[in-house]
């Protein structure tokens, strides 16, 4: 979705981060370890850069194919138009091997961020074609703009975003800082950083929110990276589950099931299925759908 203007409010934070997690279990589920390494270079910016003196039409088509290729849908072809509309754009999802994208017409003079736009759009494709959904159009279009990032191209999106006091723009359903989470969490699986990519001095900055709130998950007990806080508390809740008493309070992330023995499930930093292990101290604990592994005390 485009917002452009001086009155209008972009929303910040983290309000979908549910969802976006549910989108990145998804995505795992849907495809194998393997296929999702074959992601791990992203769109370059040179592949969707678009000049002043190319043919608007032409260049659209192009960069289509661009995120056709890099989507891994060479049998699908894109046809791209420009039309008035409230929203960045549009895709008729169908059978295929056609499909009809709708373009905003502002794109014609605005041509930077064509390719965000068709990183979204082509990403509905991907999405059709593998069967993956979420119910309701909020909830889909997240799972869309997380699908996008985690695999690619989606960085673009972020570097869409502008604010300052002419005018803003945002394209997609992720907040900013949102987008910078996903993008971290991606930059840690395939050691990929964006930030170099970024022509916007508002998408580094929400990146680099979105990556302090990753490395914050990534410290929540029982992992060992855990801060002493984090293990106080655990420990704490531990004790009380262990005794009947109590059980982690929402929010902590990690829950206690049973006494004897006792164990204690808490969500992969990866791909964020639940992890269950047994409380005995220091372990390492591999997920077993994204089969990362991690060090934890429990």
């Amino acid at each position: 979705m485009v917002r452009v203007g001086t009155d209008v409010e972009i929303l910040h934070g983290f309000p979908h981060l549910d969802t976006v997690h549910s989108a990145i279990t998804a995505l795992y589920r849907r495809l194998s370890t393997d296929t999702l390494g074959t992601f791990a270079l992203s769109v370059p910016p040179f592949d969707v850069a678009f000049s002043d003196d190319e043919d608007p039409y032409l260049g659209v088509q192009r960069i289509a194919g661009v995120m056709v290729r890099h989507l891994r849908l060479p049998d699908a072809r894109m046809i791209v138009s420009f039309r008035d509309m409230r929203h960045a754009g549009n895709v008729e999802l169908a059978a295929g091997p056609e499909y009809f994208i709708e373009l905003n017409s502002r794109f014609k003079k605005h041509r930077k961020d064509i390719g965000a736009a068709l990183a979204h759009e082509v990403t509905h494709v991907y999405l059709h074609r593998l069967g993956l959904a979420f119910p309701g159009t909020r909830d889909n279009e997240i799972l869309t703009d997380t699908v996008a990032a985690y695999l690619g191209a989606g960085w673009l999106l972020l570097d869409a975003y502008r604010e300052d006091a002419v005018s803003t723009q945002k394209l997609g359903y992720l907040t900013p800082e949102e987008f910078g989470y996903v993008l971290a969490q991606r930059a840690e699986v395939f050691a990929e950083d964006p930030r170099t990519w970024f022509t916007s001095p508002r998408a580094h900055d929400a990146y680099v929110r979105g990556a302090a709130r990753a490395r914050q998950e990534a410290r929540r007990p029982p992992l060992a990276a855990a801060g002493r806080l984090g293990r106080h508390r655990y420990a704490r809740d531990r004790r009380a589950a262990g005794r009947g008493t109590g059980q982690a309070p929402p929010g902590a992330g990690y829950a206690f099931e049973g006494r004897d023995p006792q164990r204690v499930s808490f969500p992969c930093p990866t791909c964020h299925q639940r992890i269950r292990v047994p409380v005995q101290g220091r372990l390492r604990a591999r997920c077993g759908l994204c089969g990362s592994v991690h060090d934890c005390e429990t």
